[in-house]
């Protein structure tokens, strides 16, 4: 955990902030929301997506949610919190920025940048990059992929989720895909790292960190594949039984802020509102093709699906 607080004018007390975010990510978050906040104290809990959902769930059925707010990675899992009343209805300042797609209709959470899941692969070792989905099922890249876990990473789940309910991917792809015994790590971080040193000649990852490790001079570059690429839009809702409404709602309101987005686009996320530019080396917002998927079907599919792909890797 980290906390950070300060003296000032406006909103005062504590928060708890729950995230998937990396922990650097989210220090420099909190850092940057305590310059215009100095007096909310905020506390950050940092997890994969899978295991913030198993923290919420025991604390719920204990003494409550120990949290203010989730920031977290896919949008089935704010759909399963939400219907179980976990959630609190807020439409923050500056939210008709954001495309209606990238909200919920009912007002209990909102998107905070869009993070795509790409194919990375290293220079070194692959001169001539997968296009396509479809391609990572070749036998030239057998053994030789590394990609996150659906129990570990939110966007994993939901990746593997939409996958399966694509008619031209679907199955029969995701068996092929493990049939070519990629590597299956806990989360995007460490596709990251493996991708980096040279462990994987291509990795299934989430586009940002990819593009950090261009900028870090790592041989490693990316490919938006043609078929269109899962998209998450890291969604933040207020728990229904905060202690601090006011705090968490000036902290949901800092997200998607000019500021709030600029310190997105810094970390290399693509933001979410539409008046803000991708950072150097990204598509914008609307350049990007999405794979779509209908989310009540996704929400609902989404544990049996991680579990019928852990059954494939264990087969």
């Amino acid at each position: 955990m980290w906390r950070s607080g300060g003296r000032g004018d406006g909103p005062a007390g504590e928060i708890t902030l729950y995230t998937s975010e990396p922990q650097e990510n989210a220090d420099a978050l909190v850092a940057a929301f305590n310059e215009q906040y100095p007096n909310i104290e905020v506390t950050v809990f940092r997890s994969g997506t899978g295991e913030l959902v198993t923290r919420i769930e025991s604390e719920r059925e204990a003494s409550g949610v120990q949290a203010d707010v989730l920031v977290a990675a896919d949008a089935p899992t704010f759909e399963s919190l939400k219907e179980e009343g976990l959630f609190l209805q807020y439409t923050p300042e500056g939210a008709e920025q954001i495309d209606e797609q990238f909200k919920d209709p009912d007002g209990y959470y909102v998107g905070t940048r869009l993070i795509s899941t790409i194919i990375g692969y290293n220079t070194n070792q692959v001169d001539d990059p997968p296009q396509s989905w479809q391609e990572l099922t070749d036998l030239e890249y057998r053994g030789r992929i590394g990609m996150p876990s659906p129990d570990y990473s939110g966007a994993a789940a939901y990746n593997t989720a939409l996958w399966a309910s694509r008619p031209e991917l679907g199955w029969e792809w995701i068996e092929a895909l493990v049939a070519n015994e990629p590597t299956v790590v806990e989360g995007n971080g460490q596709v990251q790292q493996g991708l980096a040193s040279g462990q994987f000649a291509v990795g299934i990852l989430i586009d940002y960190m990819v593009r950090d490790l261009e900028e870090q001079g790592s041989p490693v570059s990316g490919v938006f594949p043609e078929e269109g690429v899962p998209a998450i839009f890291q969604p933040a809702a207020i728990f229904e039984n905060t202690d601090n409404r006011e705090a968490a709602e000036r902290f949901v309101d800092f997200l998607i802020s000019e500021e709030g987005q600029r310190l997105s686009v810094e970390q290399n996320y693509v933001p979410i509102r539409s008046d803000i530019e991708s950072p150097e080396g990204a598509p914008q917002l609307d350049e990007i093709e999405i794979l779509e998927g209908d989310l009540e079907r996704l929400t609902a599919e989404q544990d049996a699906a991680r579990e019928r792909f852990n059954e494939l890797l264990r087969n």
